[in-house]
């Protein structure tokens, strides 16, 4: 008697279409030559198929949320569990992390444009209903968004060199200037800003918008990405033209470790309650957002995705993962750091 087949694994078992995941399953001898891996019935580009392993790219559909992936062999089949994300807005070109508006869970994200280009929207909100709606076109090039303790939205440009305060009636206010190429914005639990020059400086800005040097970092080719971790120390990535590159942890005086080694283009990051740091980067040949345990020792692949520069968590368990073009969001249960002034 033919043994029946048998999917053994499937990893990661979340992502988005274009990410590729591996399968392993366990099938008759020889099976594997004909073999096909379908996501509820939709075919999945084969990337590389063996006996026991197929790595496969997620497909287009119209799919969301929990579905079937489907190992077939002649006439057996097998199934396993998947999430898959749901496309919220596409045309955009976010390059780093959107942002929840922590009094109506709006979600923020940017057209940000290559260097000196003007575009009419340049900053969208998204509603709780999945409505796009435009927002503002006041900034060049906006990187960053990050929510203070008021609740006040501020976004960096890297054109400028400037962090802007958004009004009640959508005006940006200039709040900060100076800060070379700022692509990275984060509060910390007493409300100060940080603000990463992706050229190699850290700074700690004060309530009225005094900037001053707070730490030196290797440059990067592309943005700086900042996150306070539950031990209040900051975090931060900066892609370089290194395979291997590390997420480093600066203690409150500034000083720099390695928190973990071993990315690929390291981008956007974001914590959850729990402690574990996510990081959209690649880890051993495959890309989308990685999970790194809280003590740095362990991480995994969560779900599979390409050209992913962001992350955030919503206030019901999703998980918002933004490319260079598009946003999803996939139903997770991952709870993001509680903030303290957030409305319930």
């Amino acid at each position: 008697m033919t043994a029946p087949v048998q999917i053994t694994r499937v990893a990661p078992s979340a992502g988005i279409a274009g990410g590729e995941i591996a399968v392993n399953y366990l099938v008759p001898a020889g099976a594997s030559r004909d073999l096909t891996v379908l996501f509820d019935e939709m075919p999945a580009r084969s990337v590389a198929v063996g006996a026991r392993r197929a790595v496969v790219s997620i497909p287009e559909t119209n799919k969301e949320g929990k579905i079937k992936v489907i190992v077939v062999a002649g006439d057996q089949r097998a199934e396993a569990d998947f999430i898959i994300g749901r496309k919220l807005a596409d045309g955009l070109h976010p390059v780093t992390n959107p942002a929840f508006d922590p009094g109506d869970g709006s979600l923020y994200v940017t057209r940000s444009g290559s260097r000196g280009e003007h575009v009419p929207v340049s900053i969208f909100r998204v509603t709780g209903d999945a409505t796009v709606e435009d927002f503002s076109g006041d900034v060049m090039n906006p990187t960053a968004i990050a929510f203070g303790r008021s609740g006040r939205m501020f976004v960096t440009s890297r054109f400028d060199g400037t962090v802007y305060r958004v009004s009640t009636e959508r005006q940006m206010i200039a709040f900060a200037g100076g800060l070379g190429i700022p692509t990275g914005l984060a509060f910390n639990r007493a409300g100060e800003m940080f603000v990463g020059d992706r050229s190699g400086v850290i700074f700690r800005v004060n309530e009225i918008g005094e900037a001053k040097p707070w730490a030196e970092h290797e440059p990067s080719v592309s943005a700086y990405h900042l996150a306070f971790g539950p031990d209040e120390a900051l975090y931060a990535t900066g892609p370089t033209v290194s395979s291997f590159d590390c997420v480093t942890r600066f203690d409150e005086t500034g000083q720099a470790t390695a928190f973990y080694r071993g990315l690929g283009r390291p981008q956007g990051l974001a914590f959850d309650r729990a402690g574990n740091l996510y990081v959209a980067a690649s880890l051993r040949g495959f890309r989308g957002i990685v999970r790194i345990s809280r003590d740095g020792r362990e991480a995994e692949l969560i779900v599979a995705a390409v050209n992913v520069v962001g992350l955030a968590f919503g206030p019901r368990g999703q998980m918002v993962v933004a490319t260079s073009e598009a946003v999803y969001a996939l139903p997770l249960g991952i709870q993001g750091t509680l903030l303290d002034w957030a409305v319930p």
